[in-house]
């Protein structure tokens, strides 16, 4: 069912950034070569993800003031830096939204987490 909503997935570059597929049917996944399921990165996609409404991001763990720690390669963060709008929710387990987590002065900042429980609000 067509809902009006586009699920745009994202795709580590040859050159270490962070382009963007969009999933249209599992069956269009191919695996990288870091073994991950992905689409076929596209400039339409990157373009639609750089200004969607909602981003949900993979953490490690989120802090509960927004701090996210994620894989320690910096894609989401220096992909982040360039946004200038949309809510920012890190997808995370209950337990993984801590009271405070390492965190360097580059790291952006989510509004919420998104936990099996429900979302919860994040802030300074």
């Amino acid at each position: 069912m067509d809902r009006g909503v586009r699920v745009l997935l994202p795709v580590v570059t040859d050159g270490g950034g962070l382009g963007w597929g969009e999933l249209v049917d599992w069956s269009g996944l191919l695996t990288s070569s870091m073994g991950l399921l992905e689409p076929i990165a596209t400039p339409e996609a990157a373009d639609a993800a750089g200004s969607a409404e909602l981003l949900l991001i993979p953490a490690l763990a989120v802090d509960r003031t927004g701090h996210r720690l994620g894989r320690g390669g910096g894609y989401f963060d220096r992909w982040l830096a360039a946004r200038m709008s949309g809510r920012i929710v890190a997808v995370v387990y209950d337990d993984e939204v801590l009271d405070e987590i390492p965190h360097e002065p580059h790291d952006i900042r989510v509004d919420a987490a998104l936990t099996p429980a429900g979302v919860i609000a994040l802030g300074a």
